[in-house]
């Protein structure tokens, strides 16, 4: 026996708007019913369930965002499609961080009117299945249970079960299910790109691709090209037409990692096409209408950014609709338990042979370790305790300056032999107690403090030249811009021009 067809809910004051939305899903094959003002769609609501709102923001006795508040409040099960006037991205972002499931741009494209209401009953990304297929209640029921499990499969890649981690998976599977653009903040390190697979694999769009863009590694020059494609001949080498990442990700989600790399003359062109939804081609007179999910990371602070003019106020509020902070590991380190053991997992695989055992004192001495570089430095570190282990135990180096409670030997009694007494002094020479300095007490605070004793040392020499400082130290431009506006020193504006070109 069929399901019944999906049931929607059209809230319009325009008469003829109205009736072409309906036309329009009445062929899709959906149930439809209308209204002209917020209170007889609160009558609606009060009547009937839907599978889906689609309302204008303006109406004659109120804003759609009211009937989307209502169905927040009442817990109710239809997801909300709001339709806002063209050049309203204020509206459109504030919908969406209200628990709006996606927007629509007046006028509205009817193809794309069909993309987004299908997403919203369906669960399909976007992609309408074809009218012989199966009905929009067994493809929902399909659908759930295909993005359940897949959700829980990629969430059990984010391992630790540490309060910080935990959060982080509440707010992966809670903001899946809709359309709002996501920004994923952390240090490098963390797994941005993990909990962006999260996101995918948890939403209605995980049958369809999940397109991951590193945007500090292309060229300046490519960057429009790869992005909205390019039609043959419209650049040197161009011998056919091409996808951007923008189609590749048609139906799923496009993944910008280190959006904050991006030029600002290429964050305008990303802005419009987030906005409206379609890209023009390099070398194409005609645009394209693009159905994609936007995630973004960086571990840059962007709000810093845009206070200094490097990074677009609008593009930024339009990306950082919902936040996922993801949390430094030195933050959570009651999860490297549970992470080594996965790692080492995941390297045996790899590798096809069995690792080393990890025993109480290889964990020690990874504690030791500061691990600024967060899990992909602890990965690294394993890597290497790996390749270099012989026997069945995983042998970590001790960090420079840390102590190996193991090799702290118990001082001779006075009744020892004299053989043994020699022997333990040889083996763990005596210490001065006077003359060391204390251990911090928080190893990264004094890392840190260090850091940035020579940074400010050595820009004070350079006379704040970035640049140039840079070259002193032996690290990357990027790197020293990073660290400066990581620690929080101040540099003059006024004093090198010309050290941020490149």
């Amino acid at each position: 026996m069929n399901a019944p067809a999906a049931s929607i809910l059209v809230v319009d004051d325009e008469p003829d708007l109205r009736t072409l939305y309906e036309l329009t899903l009445l062929r899709e094959g959906y149930r439809v019913e209308t209204a002209s003002s917020v209170q007889e769609a609160r009558d609606q609501l009060k009547a009937h369930r839907f599978d889906a709102v689609i309302t204008d923001m303006r109406l004659p006795d109120g804003f759609g965002m009211e009937l989307l508040q209502d169905l927040r409040d009442q817990q109710r099960r239809e997801r909300c499609v709001v339709m806002t006037a063209y050049g309203s991205a204020e509206n459109a972002v504030e919908a969406l961080r209200s628990g709006a499931f996606d927007y629509l741009t007046k006028p509205v494209d009817l193809k794309q009117f069909r993309s987004v209401v299908a997403s919203a009953v369906q669960g399909t990304g976007g992609v309408p299945a074809p009218r012989a297929a199966r009905s929009p209640g067994q493809q929902r029921q399909s659908a759930t249970a295909a993005e359940h499990a897949s959700g829980n499969a990629a969430l059990d890649k984010l391992v630790g079960a540490s309060e910080a981690i935990r959060n982080v998976k509440q707010r992966v599977a809670k903001v899946s299910r809709g359309m709002a653009p996501v920004l994923i903040h952390g240090e490098s390190g963390t797994g941005k790109e993990l909990v962006a697979q999260a996101l995918h694999a948890s939403s209605q769009r995980a049958d369809g691709p999940l397109v991951a863009v590193n945007c500090g590694a292309i060229p300046e020059n490519l960057l429009e090209a790869e992005f909205f494609g390019a039609r043959k001949g419209s650049y040197t080498g161009a011998t056919q037409d091409r996808d951007g990442y923008f189609q590749a990700a048609r139906g799923g989600t496009l993944f910008l990692d280190e959006i904050g790399d991006l030029p600002l003359a290429m964050q305008s062109k990303l802005l419009r096409s987030i906005q409206e939804r379609s890209v023009r081609p390099l070398g194409s007179t005609q645009e394209e209408t693009v159905d994609v999910r936007i995630v973004s990371a960086t571990h840059r602070d962007l709000a810093a950014d845009v206070q200094s003019g490097r990074f677009r106020q609008d593009l930024y509020y339009r990306l950082n609709v919902i936040e996922i902070v993801i949390p430094p590991l030195r933050e959570r380190r009651e999860d490297l338990p549970a992470l080594c053991t996965a790692l080492l997992s995941r390297i045996a695989q790899e590798s096809g042979m069995p690792v080393p055992a990890l025993t109480d004192r290889a964990l020690a001495a990874i504690a030791a370790h500061p691990l600024t570089g967060n899990v992909r430095e602890l990965e690294n570190l394993l890597h290497r305790a790996v390749a270099l282990s012989d026997g069945d135990e995983l042998h970590v180096d001790w960090p420079t300056g840390a102590t190996d409670p193991q090799a702290v030997r118990p001082a001779a009694s006075p009744g020892s032999p004299p053989q043994t007494q020699a022997a333990d002094a040889t083996a763990s020479p005596p210490q001065s107690t006077t003359c060391a300095a204390p251990l911090p007490s928080d190893l990264q605070a004094w890392l840190d403090q260090q850091e940035r004793e020579i940074l400010i040392r050595a820009l004070k020499e350079a006379g704040f030249n970035r640049t140039a400082t840079a070259a002193r130290l032996g690290i990357s431009l990027r790197q020293i811009r990073y660290r400066i506006a990581r620690l929080n020193i101040a540099v003059p504006n006024d004093q090198d021009p010309h050290d941020d070109m490149g």
